[in-house]
């Protein structure tokens, strides 16, 4: 069992810049290909971005694509996604999810962080 815990969140103004950082334990972190998630008020939760087990692979959403970078550092079991120019459509919690099979691109995000706040403010 894997246990993530996300942080960096916070309130930021449009335009402005967060890094989330979600560290990673329990497992060998590299493993294993991870995703971050956000859900805003009344809506569903959405992949935002996804990096595979080695990092050689990377996914965006349409929304966020050039904006946002996921990263990851397999010697500090941590994931990371930098977010730039901010909107305030942006504004949801974010969660770090990590896949249940090793080395799969495939299989269910099982695993999941209790979530960090971002609010981008206009």
């Amino acid at each position: 069992q894997v246990q993530l815990v996300e942080s960096g969140g916070g309130l930021v103004q449009a335009g402005g810049s967060l890094r989330l950082s979600c560290a990673a334990s329990g497992r060998t972190f590299s493993n294993y290909g991870m995703g971050w998630f956000r859900q805003a008020p009344g809506k569903e939760r959405e992949l935002v971005a996804r990096i595979s087990w080695s990092g050689g692979s990377t996914y965006y959403t349409a929304s966020v694509k050039g904006r946002f970078t996921i990263s990851r550092d397999n010697a500090k079991n941590t994931v990371y996604l930098q977010m730039n120019s901010l909107k305030p459509e942006d504004t949801a919690v974010y969660y770090c999810a990590a896949r249940d099979s090793p080395y799969s691109s495939s299989s269910a995000f099982g695993s999941w962080g209790q979530g960090t706040q971002v609010t981008v403010s206009s």
